[in-house]
């Protein structure tokens, strides 16, 4: 088992909040993680799997159920399957206001976390678990290829991880997404999701995608929507400081897991890979996911281009203080283009990092250093 960095998270969290919630994709590790908390559990636990006729009979009840369990650690896996449950909970928890006392799994559900922030608001913690990442696996190519899906990235071989990832997708259009009561034609979404990957890191633009599917805009505006909330693309959303320059107004979309991406794009090995157009922007997407799951420190993601061509990948915004500017380059002696030098500058940034697969931090001038991916902690 690779031991997984959010673990420790969230054990500190169950003794500070009587309710903890971990969400993410289906087949990330939640359980996994859950089954690692619940054995080194010095207190009574119990697991509870909603999936499971057995178990989900046993909260037929729920307070009977639940209610003796105060001692108790209970873990409720797939709880967006059960919905009912959380004004149990609530009162449960107010009746005994103690940490620890529930963990929530749940597949990425906007339902889910509607239900609960209502329903728990003041009373519960939110983490999400992403594929593996550089910081747990290291960084190579193979993490890039595959992703970080863990039976993807520990597949015996290419084969078995391009036959995992292809029966994922399948398997998240036909059964998870009407699981959580999403309605939409399978064959469509695919086809929507197959488009965004070959327009993978670049601007939404809801017409042309629109036009290209033969939809319209909003119905494909709800898609991304539903990607989105299901954590398998990201929108990073551009940064309009006031800086008196006519700025892009449209996000960027990104594929969340790179082998996703690779497997819509039919992309089986690194060769397939390296010969293709994507491969710069699927480098891009892959380093700029890898920083927002270990590097963020509470700073707030977003890129940042005008429209006379100054541009940054990845901006990094603290609540005080300079913003950070990170650029992606696939390239073993990156250099920053004038287009980065003026938005550097445009935005005051007195810090700065590219990217590279390289294995040597070295500096570049004005504050920016070259950062090879290992280095993504002294970001």
């Amino acid at each position: 088992m690779v031991p997984r960095s959010l673990q420790q998270i969230i054990e500190q969290s169950l003794r500070r909040h009587p309710v903890v919630a971990l969400l993410g994709p289906r087949q990330v590790g939640k359980t996994t993680v859950a089954k690692a908390i619940l054995s080194g559990s010095e207190r009574p636990a119990t697991y509870l799997d909603l999936e499971l006729p057995s178990d989900a009979n046993k909260l037929r009840d729920p307070e009977l159920y639940l209610g003796p369990l105060t001692e108790a650690l209970v873990i409720l896996d797939e709880i967006q399957r059960a919905p009912d449950l959380f004004p149990v909970l609530r009162a449960l928890v107010d009746q005994r206001r103690a940490p620890g006392r529930f963990l929530l799994l749940g597949s990425a559900s906007p339902e889910l976390l509607r239900q609960s922030s209502e329903s728990l608001a003041g009373r519960i913690v939110y983490h999400e678990l992403s594929p593996f990442d550089v910081t747990e696996v290291g960084p190579s190519n193979r993490l890039w290829l595959r992703g970080g899906y863990p039976d993807s990235f520990l597949a015996a071989d290419e084969d078995d991880s391009c036959a995992w990832r292809e029966a994922f997708v399948a398997t998240y259009l036909e059964r998870d997404l009407p699981q959580l009561g999403i309605r939409v034609p399978a064959a469509q979404l695919r086809r929507f999701w197959t488009m965004l990957a070959h327009n993978h890191g670049q601007l939404w633009n809801a017409s042309r995608l629109a036009a290209g599917l033969g939809l319209t805009a909003p119905t494909v505006r709800h898609y991304l929507d539903i990607l989105e909330g299901t954590f398998t693309i990201r929108q990073l959303q551009p940064y309009h400081a006031n800086v008196g320059k006519r700025l892009t107004k449209s996000p960027k979309v990104y594929l969340r897991d790179s082998g996703i991406l690779h497997t819509l794009l039919n992309l089986r090995t690194l060769e397939d890979l390296f010969g293709h157009p994507t491969a710069g922007s699927s480098w891009e997407g892959f380093v700029i996911e890898q920083i927002l799951g270990s590097a963020l420190k509470g700073r707030t993601p977003y890129f940042y281009r005008t429209a006379a061509g100054a541009e940054i990948d990845l901006v990094l915004v603290p609540g005080s203080g300079k913003p950070v500017a990170i650029e992606v380059k696939r390239s073993s002696a990156p250099s920053p283009g004038k287009g980065f030098w003026n938005a550097y500058r445009d935005l005051g940034c007195e810090q700065g990092f590219v990217v590279y697969p390289g294995s040597e931090a070295y500096p570049l001038g004005e504050g920016v250093t070259a950062l090879p991916i290992e280095g993504l902690g002294d970001i």
